[in-house]
């Protein structure tokens, strides 16, 4: 195997502003990317999540641990700036982590995030 090398790995998903939904496709886009790259949590360094403005039901930081992911990691929370006529309902994330050397990073937009970066996405 190759040496491991220092990845960002992005995504984003929109959401109902309601605390269950924003838990089940928080922790949905965070295990597609995990799975997708084949990442333990072991090789992540820091998860940063921004919400757009919209979102006040649930921290998505706060609900990836809840739901028994991100242990010990560090985990971070903000507000996306207010831009006019951006998508809304929106949870992004950015996983810091290590993969092998010769590895593709897997970009994940999902349940309709998918317009803003289909350059990015898997299908």
């Amino acid at each position: 195997m190759t040496d491991k090398k220092l990845f960002a790995l992005r995504g984003a998903t929109q959401c109902l502003n309601e605390r269950e939904d924003v838990t089940k496709q928080v922790t949905a886009l965070y295990d597609e990317l995990l799975t997708a790259n084949k990442l333990a949590e072991g090789d992540i360094v820091s998860v940063f999540f921004s919400v757009t403005g919209d979102l006040d039901a649930q921290n998505p930081a706060a609900a990836l641990r809840q739901s028994g992911r991100g242990g010990d990691l560090a985990l971070f929370a903000l507000r996306e700036a207010d831009i006019s006529g951006g998508l809304e309902r929106v949870v992004r994330i950015l996983i810091h982590c290590y993969l092998a050397g010769d590895a593709v990073p897997r970009h994940v937009y999902r349940n309709g995030a998918g317009i803003l970066r289909p350059d990015r996405s898997c299908p």
